[in-house]
């Protein structure tokens, strides 16, 4: 043998080089998870001092929603919770029952921002859902309330929905309902503030029955046909309703639907002059809009007509007062200004000043019989 400095073996025998290794990676696993259980441990212990948090679930915001409450049942179709449009402007859509005109909606869609719709209503569903968001389009969101008793017009989730509308459609139905569910109630004063926040307005049928100074409130739980106000104007079925809104355009209107349709011209006749006597007033003025077919009212007062199917809209203005107008005896008035308007026309609400009528006539009611030339 050699003399010297002997090197260490690490194995003497064989293959003990192997199982040298096999234990030094054993005690290095040893070691690591050692340490990983340390961190995780020191994991844990920060999030227990940390807040908790809850994720928000993501949910799709165009999906249809239907809640139903005490009182009412509200609809949603569209992302409700987007923020308001840069510009709405004043405007009132007057639609006279029937068909809607998608002419008139896109108008009040363009007046609405293309923000938030809300419709209000007294019976029915969602209807109007499909027609505004996907038909016509152009909207954040539509919304519907329905409404069933007089408590849902002070409830405070209702009053905020109406607040964030962009613009305000009123359903047909019966506006007995409207009257008697909504009169001297925060709603009726919510709907007074949506217009004066420079937002539009408007409703078909019954809705638009309600939106004058004046209406006519069905309540005896009817329908006055014109032969029997005219032969009867101060008797019980003509029940006239008075400070349900304030407009200022609308201050001395009343107005009536499904016009010429109904034949409603010898009812209207009655409710204007009525009116006046009772307000004591030289002029209260008719509106009439026949069906499928829409008056549109610019916020300084200029009004044009849209339809679709060449529906007129009619101006009802008796010139003085009534010859004889007493319970239980027919109408007698003459010189009553009866005045169409179609898409060619234009009416100023603030002077009632008529551009390019279609028709202009004048009529008269003889001992509850009318005629006109």
């Amino acid at each position: 043998m050699l003399a010297g400095k002997v090197t260490p073996v690490i194995a003497l025998t064989p293959g003990g080089n192997v199982l040298q290794i096999l234990r030094f990676g054993f005690v290095c696993f040893v070691i690591v998870f050692a340490m990983l259980n340390i961190a995780r441990a020191q994991a844990v212990d920060i999030a227990a001092a940390a807040p908790e948090t809850v994720a928000t679930p993501q949910i799709n915001s165009t999906a249809p929603q239907h809640r139903h409450s005490a009182g009412y049942d509200y609809y949603a179709t569209g992302n409700t919770g987007s923020g308001p449009p840069a510009l709405t402007e004043a405007a009132l859509l007057l639609m006279g029952g029937g068909a809607d005109v998608d002419a008139a909606f896109r108008w009040f869609i363009a007046k609405s921002g293309g923000g938030h719709v809300l419709i209000l209503r007294v019976s029915g569903n969602d209807s109007y859902h499909k027609y505004l968001f996907d038909e016509l389009g152009g909207i954040s969101s539509v919304e519907t309330l329905v409404f069933h008793d007089r408590g849902a017009a002070s409830d405070q989730h209702v009053l905020e929905i109406i607040a964030h509308a962009d613009g305000i459609f009123i359903a047909g139905g019966d506006q007995a309902n409207y009257i008697r569910d909504w009169k001297g109630t925060p709603l009726s004063a919510a709907l007074e503030q949506h217009v004066r926040a420079h937002k539009p307005l408007g409703g078909t049928s019954a809705g638009l029955a309600i939106l004058g100074h004046y209406s006519y409130g069905a309540l005896d739980g009817g329908s006055v046909e014109s032969t029997t106000a005219l032969h009867d104007p101060l008797g019980s079925e003509v029940t006239l309703e008075t400070d349900f809104l304030h407009l200022p355009l609308l201050d001395n209107v009343i107005t009536d639907s499904h016009f010429s349709a109904r034949k409603r011209l010898g009812r209207l006749i009655v409710f204007v002059t009525r009116l006046a006597a009772q307000e004591k007033k030289s002029r209260i003025y008719g509106i009439g809009i026949d069906e499928n077919t829409a008056l549109c009212i610019e916020a300084n007062g200029n009004a044009r007509v849209y339809s679709g199917s060449r529906g007129r809209a009619w101006l009802v203005v008796p010139q003085h007062a009534a010859s004889l107008l007493h319970a239980g005896k027919p109408l007698s008035i003459s010189d009553i200004r009866i005045v169409g308007l179609d898409s060619h026309s234009g009416l100023d609400f603030k002077t009632f000043a008529v551009e390019q009528p279609a028709s202009s006539r004048i009529g008269n009611v003889s001992n509850g019989e009318f005629s006109q030339h």
